[in-house]
């Protein structure tokens, strides 16, 4: 599962990436740096599992990851391949939901491609291009549903349905993710990769003394993305980046503070992009390992058990499961045990966020 950054050029999207990540995407003051989607798998903060850690005390900790991929800048007429846009919008179809970065600060020494701030603007400028080259898949598709759909064809006529929606939709300006499908008609819907379908979270990069509570531009953000069930965070991208380069965590907690901060802002943005990506984690914990497993939410303890080995999956027997607040009150599996606390589960058994899993199989 991979979000991908996305916006208009020199807005902070390989900044945001390098904070994120250790690869070092190229960063410059001009458009297109990024010419290539770079690439980085991003721990995921969680203190959970730094509690576990401390109780457990194993031989190595392995945090849950989820993938970034930044993308090369929009720009206008990007669906009509201006600017490399169409290699640019095929990157984005890959990915499984967008950060979107606007530029929410003033700095007359860094450029903007269309030499004012208007973060409304920026936002509908990707918008419209990102919804442009999704009407052409829709009528591409439409074209040849249409022929069928005369033939008496009912598959045919229903998918019809669901497209003209779609395409009524986007003809307004409006992207495909506003819409509510049925189960049968997402069976349409899916093989398409509408990139306005993909869950979308607004990053508004903002200046060092906006960090803590957002500007005006943040605002009008935030009043104009009210109706698109999507989150907005607020995240100085530039001094995240100096806080990156600080070696002592002590010294990136001294920073942070002096700037009203409790976290750095790529901790939270990292958690609100697994969030987003409709993923959960649940933990093994021996003294060998503390491990935080990721799991798309709603999955069932054989496909959990299947994310560690599929031999674990097809041969499941059952999960020997302890609710996370329950061993870090308890402190360890065996107190747990004394409790009552642990719980054994069988095929049907949905995964909570946090449940410590051990599985029972049979290869």
């Amino acid at each position: 599962m991979k979000a991908g950054i996305v916006g208009l050029p020199n807005v902070g999207k390989s900044t945001l990436f390098n904070c994120l990540s250790n690869a070092k995407a190229q960063s410059a003051n001009f458009p297109f740096c990024t010419i290539e989607p770079n690439l980085g798998v991003v721990n995921v903060p969680d203190t959970r599992l730094e509690k576990l850690e401390e109780l457990v005390v194993p031989e190595r900790v392995q945090p849950a990851t989820v993938e970034i991929v930044d993308i090369a800048g929009l720009v206008k007429g990007a669906s009509k391949g201006e600017g490399l846009g169409n290699q640019f919008l095929a990157n984005i179809r890959e990915t499984d939901a967008l950060l979107h970065v606007i530029r929410c600060f003033d700095n007359d020494n860094i450029i903007h491609v269309d030499n004012s701030i208007d973060p409304v603007r920026d936002k509908e400028t990707i918008d419209i291009e990102l919804q442009l080259k999704d009407l052409e898949a829709v009528e591409k598709r439409l074209e040849r549903v249409k022929r069928t759909a005369k033939t008496g064809n009912k598959e045919a006529q229903a998918e019809l349905v669901v497209l003209l929606k779609i395409e009524e939709t986007l003809l307004k300006g409006v992207s495909v993710r506003t819409l509510e499908f049925t189960e049968k008609e997402m069976e349409f819907v899916q093989p398409l990769q509408f990139i306005t379908l993909k869950p979308v979270l607004y990053v508004c990069n903002v200046d060092e003394g906006s960090a803590v509570s957002g500007n005006a531009y943040v605002d009008k953000i935030r009043e104009a993305v009210k109706d698109e069930n999507a989150e907005v965070i607020v995240l100085a991208v530039g001094t995240e980046a100096d806080i990156t380069e600080l070696d002592d965590y002590e010294e990136r907690q001294m920073f942070l503070a002096d700037i009203g901060l409790e976290e750095a802002g790529v901790s939270r943005l990292v958690r609100s992009a697994y969030k987003l990506l409709n993923l959960q984690t649940y933990f093994t914990a021996g003294v060998k390992e503390v491990r935080a497993w990721t799991i798309p939410i709603g999955s069932t303890a054989p496909q959990a058990a299947g994310v560690i080995h599929t031999d674990f999956e097809k041969g499941f027997i059952r999960a020997e499961t302890i609710a996370y607040e329950d061993f870090a009150t308890y402190g360890s599996e065996a107190k747990v045990k004394e409790a009552g606390k642990m719980k054994v589960e069988g095929k049907e058994y949905v995964v909570k966020d946090g449940d410590i899993m051990h599985f029972r199989f049979n290869v």
